[in-house]
């Protein structure tokens, strides 16, 4: 049998966190989601005046990336690309830039979404965040 990694609630919120104070440093207002390896949401965040909307694009961003392994500016990319066949799938939506998958050890144990800024800046927000839990992670192991 195989070690099995995956975010327990505290690391969704360190997550949650560090992205929403990393909004905050950069005068960003958005929404910032956690979801586990299914895509399931572990826990999210609706910055105060970010439009409601954004709260489900985060949502969708975070499980488009989880389900899929990958940041969610591939499917944007593929789609912008002419591949319109994408848009018709009802199972899977969230295909725009600001979802970011968390892989530890090789391992999908996750995803951030964020909305409300400009995509590069949603995906900023989550890598940055993803970034300072690896680094947390890695340091507690080796103290």
């Amino acid at each position: 049998m195989k070690t099995k990694h995956y975010l327990m609630l505290e690391d969704a919120e360190f997550l949650l966190h560090q992205a929403h104070q990393y909004a905050i440093k950069n005068q960003f207002n958005v929404s910032i989601a956690v979801v586990d390896e299914t895509g399931t949401l572990l826990c999210m965040k609706r910055m105060d005046g970010v439009a409601p909307m954004t709260a489900n694009l985060a949502v969708e961003k975070a499980k488009c990336s989880a389900m899929s392994r990958s940041p969610s500016k591939l499917f944007e990319d593929i789609i912008r690309n002419g591949q319109m066949g994408f848009l018709t799938m009802e199972s899977f939506s969230g295909m725009l830039e600001g979802g970011e998958p968390i892989l530890y050890q090789g391992q999908l144990v996750g995803a951030v979404g964020v909305s409300g800024v400009k995509s590069f800046e949603d995906a900023e927000i989550a890598q940055h965040a993803i970034q300072i839990f690896l680094t947390h992670v890695s340091n507690q192991l080796n103290s």
